[in-house]
């Protein structure tokens, strides 16, 4: 077989066993480790998996991806999630669709201490749905905002799919999360607007609800300071250059532990919990880490990478239509694959190729920062779109009296709402690169 049959084999074989319900991670491995052996010989393959995973496992910066998903364990264990909504039902609950809004403004501070999607809509939506429920919204409408508002986990800086995307391309970590705060601020702002017209157009489907006297919405404010005091540390230390982002993790891990306990929101069992989800999702990642490396060390072999690269560079179409494509790829992979399965199978093949590109005549590094924040945002949609749509199954499994159909008929207006943003973010890269600018101006 020619090194392209090869490596076409090996994506079949791996789109086989994944629709066999094979571990995304094994689903990898084990067509890259066939291929790799096919291309080479066993000596070569064995070879390769003895040092390859100490490769990958004693990389200092991935060590941030653990100290993140450690803050997030914390703030949900901690209770922190329940001050957030609390804060934000206050001031917008009285408006029509406000406990929504909440919800969405809730996810995004709560993203801004987690960094993952997966667990800003399980715990955003134990707190909020009984709420929505019980003040008569509809079903399709409260889970489709607590699905989308989940995808702030990741858009809002510090997010885990961005940290993998920098340490691929071997980008600065501070200068991403820095590109993805204004895109990620314009889909809160984007959310809250399609639930303000969903509202408007149906208003049965979210009444107000009572106002709070001010006295008890400052109180509710005051609730959430020991968040806005961990993002203001973590990211102003960052920024301020006092500390890098693996140590800004590591900062925020302890200090949103201290302000669980300082509460008394957190005790030994949410401690115990904490550390043990942190290694479960970890465990997994790390996994998918292993099982895209061994795919891509056969893809390298194929020469598939530089082959895509040369033949892209020759196509006759302008290269924004040729990065549009690619996004919609991502959107059609995000049907069947994870978030991190797609950047750590696809980035190495693609990145060489869109740096190729002549884009808005962008530096090399502020082309590869917009090309990951474009990324990023295509795979939010990948969250909450069918069939897939790993948010809406969260949350749907939270909210069990609402069919998961309903769900996906109310996630459509937030995804038109995504596809407007990303093209956005296509045609506009200040968007993305106008902060970074700001922020690292020599």
């Amino acid at each position: 077989m020619t090194p392209t049959a090869i490596g076409l084999s090996m994506f079949a074989g791996m789109l086989l066993l994944m629709v066999l319900r094979v571990p995304i991670a094994a689903a990898m491995f084990v067509p890259g480790a066939i291929g790799y052996w096919a291309m080479s010989n066993e000596a070569s393959l064995f070879n390769l998996l003895k040092g390859s995973a100490v490769a990958r496992l004693t990389v200092y910066d991935l060590s941030v991806i653990p100290l993140f998903l450690l803050m997030g364990q914390f703030a949900t264990q901690g209770g922190l999630s329940r001050a957030l909504f609390r804060a934000a039902a206050a001031f917008v609950g009285p408006i029509r669709g406000g406990l929504g809004m909440a919800s969405v403004l809730s996810a995004g501070a709560f993203g801004a201490v987690c960094g993952s999607s997966v667990a800003t809509s399980a715990t955003i939506t134990q707190v909020a749905y009984p709420e929505m429920r019980e003040h008569g919204y509809s079903g399709r409408l409260a889970t489709a905002t607590l699905a989308a508002g989940g995808t702030l986990g990741i858009l809002i800086p510090p997010s885990v799919p961005l940290v993998v995307y920098a340490i691929l391309t071997e980008q600065n970590i501070a200068k991403l999360f820095a590109a993805a705060l204004v895109p990620g601020l314009l889909a809160m702002a984007g959310y809250l607007a399609v639930i303000a017209l969903i509202c408007r157009r149906r208003p049965d489907l979210a009444p107000p609800t009572v106002p709070l006297p001010w006295p008890q919405r400052w109180r509710a404010l005051l609730a959430i300071w020991p968040i806005m005091l961990i993002f203001a540390v973590v990211f102003g230390g960052i920024y301020g250059g006092v500390f890098s982002p693996t140590e800004g993790a590591a900062v925020g891990a302890v200090a949103t532990l201290v302000a669980g306990l300082a509460q008394r929101e957190l005790g030994w069992r949410g401690i115990r919990l904490s550390f043990v989800g942190t290694a479960e999702t970890s465990a997994m990642v790390f996994m998918i880490f292993l099982g895209a490396d061994m795919m891509n060390a056969t893809l390298a072999l194929t020469a598939m990478p530089a082959a895509l690269a040369q033949w892209v560079g020759t196509l006759a179409v302008p290269p924004l239509v040729i990065v549009g494509a690619i996004l919609l790829c991502y959107v059609v992979l995000g049907c069947v694959m994870d978030e991190l399965s797609m950047l750590l199978l696809t980035i190495p093949v693609i990145f060489p190729a869109v740096m190729a590109l002549p884009l808005f005549d962008l530096a090399p590094e502020a082309k590869a920062i917009w090309f990951g924040i474009l990324v990023l945002m295509t795979v939010g949609i990948g969250l909450i779109a069918p069939p897939v749509g790993l948010n809406v199954y969260v949350v749907n499994n939270l909210a069990r009296d609402v069919p998961m159909a309903e769900t996906y008929k109310g996630v459509f207006p937030f995804l038109a709402w995504d596809a407007l943003r990303v093209l956005l973010l296509l045609a506009f890269p200040v968007l993305s690169l106008g902060l970074v600018q700001l922020l690292f101006a020599r």
